[in-house]
């Protein structure tokens, strides 16, 4: 541990300090991720290359390991708590110069259901991957998630739910959404402990994903698809 203590941020090469970065998130320090944010940015640093090159390729090595079970969720939710602090600093800055982003998700607890865990992780994983997230957070009916996706305008909506008695609420809304015409706008992702591929596909689904990483990487690959579309 001793040497750990003598380590000096601002004394680090650009490069040494990411690599301390990525470690730091790994192991959720939160102090030491706002100071090395800040040190990068004095350093002239752009905040889309602090957020993508220190945040996200860090919270990469995170979401990977929770993927293969070499860390689990208290760690993780450390690790994003973390991130967060440094997401603070960066999202005013962000917002002036007009970064680009991976995309925008509304994502919340349905209707009946007030687990929140699972859906909290796979928001800040998100926003990990550099995603824009608005949390609607838990037991929400179907008129809450049209009154979001109006106002926010996203690439995703994400539904969670815990119990099966809840889980069938998903189909009501993904109904909804084709009854109005909305549904191709869209992609939606479905998640939680008692759903399965099949339940997923069954209510119309885009995909179900089993955990926050898998989110991501599904976030990823279809967003980035839709937009291909878009420009094709």
């Amino acid at each position: 541990m001793a040497d750990d203590e003598e380590i000096i941020l601002s004394e680090l090469s650009d490069d040494e300090l990411v690599l301390q970065m990525h470690d730091d998130l790994y192991d959720g320090l939160k102090d030491e991720i706002e100071e090395g944010t800040n040190i990068l940015l004095g350093r002239g640093w752009t905040p889309y290359d602090v957020l993508t090159k220190a945040l996200v390729a860090g919270m990469k090595i995170v979401g990977d390991d929770f993927r293969d079970g070499i860390l689990f969720v208290p760690e993780v939710l450390l690790s994003a708590n973390a991130m967060k602090s440094g997401m603070f600093i960066l999202k005013p800055l962000l917002a002036e110069t007009g970064a680009p982003r991976m995309g925008k998700m509304v994502i919340g607890t349905v209707k009946g259901d007030i687990h929140d865990i699972g859906k909290n992780l796979v928001a800040m994983m998100m926003e990990g991957a550099g995603f824009e997230v608005v949390d609607l957070g838990i037991n929400n009916a179907v008129e809450k998630y049209l009154a979001a996706l109006d106002s926010e305008k996203p690439d995703i909506l994400g539904m969670s739910a815990l119990l099966t008695t809840t889980m069938p609420y998903m189909k009501v809304v993904i109904d909804t959404l084709k009854e109005k015409g909305m549904r191709e706008d869209y992609i939606v992702l479905v998640g939680g402990a008692p759903l399965n591929e099949e339940f997923g596909r069954a209510i119309g689904a885009d995909a179900y994903c089993r955990d926050a990483a898998v989110a991501v990487e599904t976030a990823k690959t279809l967003v980035s698809r839709k937009h291909n579309q878009l420009s094709a």
